[in-house]
């Protein structure tokens, strides 16, 4: 083989070698873009920037992602993150149920009317300034091995207890 057809024959498989690695990359992000990625992120309000358009309390069902066959739904990275803290603490021998996650807002206002407003000695946020409303939030059935666990390991899943009085209010922070 001549030098020049040497010389084309390597920048052809240089060429296919980087084209393939273009499309696989390609490929990947739009799969992460689709599952909702760790891609997305919380503005500097800790509201996701995905979802921020849609308002609290108004994310469209679509726009969230299932918590695996729970029947709850979370900004789709904080699904993820809270779907590797299940399994996590099932391969620990601890069973964490989920009790509520993503509210509407008029399922914020009805919880104000039933439970009271946080700020005034409720369990209830303001409508419109949940973090469940954002699909961050999940409130959990706890024992006590669960919650000591949770407190252990939910970090690094994400998760932090940011409620005082709630144990079972736990928010995804990435």
């Amino acid at each position: 083989m001549n030098t020049s057809a040497a010389s084309s024959a390597s920048t052809s498989t240089s060429f296919d070698t980087v084209l393939a690695q273009a499309q696989a990359l390609t490929t990947s992000s739009s799969t992460v873009a689709a599952s909702g990625s760790a891609r997305s992120t919380l503005n500097a309000d800790g509201i996701p920037t995905d979802l921020a358009a849609y308002g609290n309390g108004k994310i469209p069902r679509d726009a969230l992602a299932p918590i695996g066959s729970t029947g709850h739904r979370l900004w789709a990275p904080a699904s993820a993150g809270f779907e590797g803290l299940l399994a996590a603490a099932k391969a620990d021998g601890i069973d964490i149920g989920i009790t509520d996650s993503y509210r509407t807002y008029e399922s914020q206002v009805d919880l104000v009317a039933r439970k009271g407003l946080y700020s005034e000695g409720g369990l209830a946020a303001k409508p419109g300034t949940s973090d469940h409303g954002w699909g961050l939030s999940v409130d959990l059935k706890l024992d006590g091995p669960a919650l000591a666990w949770m407190r252990a390991n939910g970090a690094a899943h994400g998760f932090v207890e940011d409620v005082p009085r709630e144990p079972w209010h736990w928010t995804f922070q990435g």
